[in-house]
């Protein structure tokens, strides 16, 4: 684990490997060990960079002047300054393909390829908006994720049959999510604003010319495939892969689908 100071906070990454560089952005309420098994692999013919957003793993919390993944995107492009990498790939999922998308739009020039996995770059829908947002107060206030809570966030990340075929995974989620509390669980809910609080991007994809793939879980249940076959559309010249008997959480439902998936891919395009 390597720290790098932004605004006076200290965010984690991981710097692994070398060759073309690729830079992965992980899941809200995960941390960078999520992209394990495929950095592992990739690792060996890619410079892999896997930073932990704010209030996740072991990042601090977000600067106070951070209000919005935009921000965010400037942290990790001042990262990327830092390392003296001017070229890199981004493979996003969730809010990490989020961020990827803010990254992209602000300096097209340095991202050679782009792969959104299971992720949505224009506005929250606004029942769900509505939900989360409850659901986000409800953290900040008692400093804490209340069981009901847990309850109806844990099933979101995984395929229907997770807990029979992924219990061990599913189980150790659900027991992370339990134990969050105190100022951690605010500045988590604090970044849950941002991300579901997300600006509309479709506008500016349709802008982008580079290399990118569309990836998303048959059975994501809070990114509906049809969410991503709507940025397919928008991105001139992008792929879709709908994965099968996965959900949100994709890449460790599905690992060697996704790696394999990633390294096709990269092996054209980075």
């Amino acid at each position: 684990m390597k720290q790098f100071k932004v605004d006076g906070q200290t965010m984690a990454y991981q710097d692994v490997g070398q060759g073309p560089v690729v830079l992965f952005g992980h899941s809200y309420l995960w941390d960078r060990a999520m992209w394990q098994p495929q950095v592992e692999a990739l690792s060996h013919h890619y410079r892999c960079i896997v930073p932990d957003l704010w209030s996740h793993g072991e990042s601090e919390a977000a600067p106070t002047s951070m209000s919005n993944l935009k921000d965010y995107a400037h942290h990790i492009l001042a990262l990327m300054d830092a390392l003296e990498i001017e070229e890199f790939s981004i493979v996003g999922l969730s809010v990490g393909g989020m961020w990827g998308a803010e990254l992209t739009a602000l300096a097209p020039a340095r991202v050679k390829s782009l792969v959104l996995m299971d992720t949505f770059v224009g506005l929250e829908p606004e029942v769900a908006h509505a939900k989360y947002f409850a659901m986000l107060a409800t953290i900040s206030e008692r400093k804490a994720v209340p069981a009901p809570i847990v309850e109806a966030v844990v099933p979101l990340f995984f395929a229907n049959n997770a807990k029979q075929v992924n219990a061990e995974l599913v189980g150790s989620f659900e027991a992370k999510l339990s134990a969050l509390s105190g100022d951690r669980a605010v500045e988590v809910a604090r970044i849950g604003r941002m991300v579901f609080g997300r600006r509309d991007l479709c506008d500016d994809i349709e802008k982008f010319a580079l290399p990118a793939l569309v990836a998303v879980g048959a059975e994501d249940k809070p990114r509906p495939v049809l969410e991503s076959y709507l940025m397919n559309d928008l991105i001139s010249g992008s792929t879709i892969n709908v994965i099968p008997e996965a959900g949100h959480i994709s890449n460790l439902e599905q690992p060697e689908y996704v790696t394999a998936m990633l390294t096709e891919f990269l092996a054209q395009h980075s």
